[in-house]
């Protein structure tokens, strides 16, 4: 089973966009996907049409033992099936301090659905320091940095590395890292640059494909459906399916034996920066 976690240490990158609509597409190909929201905002359940009531389990009750997964999770359109968050997740890192490895707990529900899910697809919080993104961490294969090819996109995907090398260390875990890029629109030059530079600091870590902006992805969650199902034939579709072909790729690649906590000097310019040893380490130049 393969567990990706989708992060940043900011919000409005398209994260949850990319969740929702990647599951959407390793579905599409026939692979048996669950989606987890971790986002106490619950976007992901909200773009999926689902809004668990009061007394209906969600990812909290499983991560405090009040609740089977199996009791959560609800089937989707599009072939996903989710484990929702409602508000109260944030309650979660609260109770996490009375906890014994409150950190290590996602990664406990998903060895029970080992043979239930080919992939698993983690919505993460914007905050990539706290506990729920640590427990996405912990349970990963793959952590996707997902980066908005905007102002101000390098500096918040570095900072949410430096959040990789402190779980990586603290854990004593290793997963591969991955980056995509959303919200591209390949119009307007500052755009163009910036995906450059995201490919030259990011080097073999970085997916070909990124994902364009588009109005059918942004009415997609409005009317509780995946791209697939909303316009199969958009180029948001497209972009989706390609990224899932890549995705697939990762899953015969070996892990990493060991974490590298060396992180390259946050550039300066939208240049693309020169590669260096400790980059190629890192990002496994492929």
């Amino acid at each position: 089973m393969q567990v990706l976690s989708l992060v940043n240490q900011k919000g409005g990158c398209g994260k949850t966009t990319t969740a929702v609509n990647l599951a959407g597409a390793l579905a599409a190909r026939g692979e048996r996907v669950l989606l987890v929201d971790l986002d106490p905002q619950a976007h992901a359940t909200l773009a999926l049409g689902e809004a668990p009531e009061d007394y209906e389990a969600t990812v909290a009750h499983v991560l405090l033992d009040e609740a089977q997964a199996s009791e959560a999770i609800v089937s989707c359109p599009g072939g996903i099936d989710l484990l929702p968050a409602r508000l109260d997740l944030g309650e979660f890192e609260e109770i996490s301090g009375r906890l014994l490895h409150p950190e290590q707990r996602l990664r406990v529900v998903l060895e029970g659905l080992r043979d239930r899910y080919e992939w698993v697809v983690v919505d993460c919080p914007p905050r990539a320091d706290g506990v729920l993104c640590a427990n996405a961490l912990f349970a990963s294969t793959t952590a996707m940095l997902v980066v908005e090819t905007g102002a101000f996109a390098l500096q918040g995907a570095l900072q949410a590395l430096k959040v990789f090398d402190v779980a990586a260390e603290r854990q004593d875990r290793v997963y591969r890292i991955r980056v995509v890029g959303t919200l591209f629109d390949r119009r307007t030059r500052f755009a163009r640059e910036l995906l450059i530079a995201l490919h030259g600091r990011f080097a073999g870590a970085m997916y070909d494909t990124v994902i364009r902006n588009s109005v059918r992805l942004r009415e997609a969650p409005a009317v509780g459906l995946p791209i697939q199902e909303h316009a199969p034939g958009s180029r948001a579709a497209a972009d989706f399916a390609a990224l899932a072909e890549e995705v697939c790729l990762d899953k015969f690649d070996e892990l990493p034996a060991a974490a590298d906590s060396a992180l390259a000097a946050e550039p300066t310019s939208l240049a693309a920066p020169s590669s260096s040893p400790e980059s190629d380490a890192r990002f496994g130049r492929r």
